[in-house]
């Protein structure tokens, strides 16, 4: 299966790694072209493309992992029929440089990314994990580390939770955006969590 990554950050690397090995495609993307993900794609190896933002956003399921500030304006650059397609939120929504955590007003931030993509089926993933723990891999002794799924539709959430178990990860439904967003997000009870479950 082809992922589109919207992304080259950490991240975006990371995540594509355990898809190239899983045995699907990558397509990354950022804002600066094709042309200067030459030596990412080359490292990453087989499966591994660069195209458009545009380009990656077509594929059957796309990851977000941009800095939060520009969230809003690369989605809203592209074109508003998603026809269903699943969206991956990997967002923290951190503000640039001086890495404060964004006011939302109450709001759930994988909510607002559903408001400027109409059409997707967003589902707010790894958020719990932090980069170093999700980069050192899905084991944990006897145990595989916990990454949470949350979502409004449960089709995709089942979609998302699959490809991350192809990861090796254990993975639990939080439930929906709304709340099982607002749980993994930013100063939510379980961000930045490392746990793990034991293996039966």
């Amino acid at each position: 299966m082809l992922i589109g990554i919207l992304g080259a950050g950490e991240v975006a690397l990371a995540f594509s790694r355990y898809a190239l090995r899983a045995g699907h495609q990558v397509r990354l993307s950022n804002s600066r072209g094709p042309e200067s993900l030459k030596d990412v794609v080359k490292e990453l190896g087989t499966g591994a493309s660069a195209g458009t933002i545009r380009e990656a956003a077509q594929a059957p399921i796309v990851l977000i992992a941009i800095p939060w500030p520009r969230v809003d304006e690369v989605l809203k650059s592209l074109p508003d029929k998603w026809e269903n397609r699943i969206l991956i939120d990997a967002t923290n929504h951190f503000l640039l440089p001086s890495m404060e955590i964004a006011d939302l007003k109450g709001q759930v931030s994988s909510e607002i990314v559903q408001g400027v993509v109409p059409g997707a089926r967003v589902v707010k993933a790894l958020n719990n994990l932090r980069m170093s723990k999700f980069e050192a891999g899905p084991r944990v002794g006897q145990s595989r580390r916990i990454a949470f799924v949350s979502g409004d539709d449960s089709n995709a959430k089942q979609e998302v939770g699959s490809l991350i178990r192809e990861f090796g990860f254990a993975v639990i439904d939080l439930g929906s955006l709304h709340d099982g967003g607002r749980m993994q997000q930013l100063e939510g009870p379980l961000a930045g969590l490392d746990l793990a479950q034991i293996d039966d």
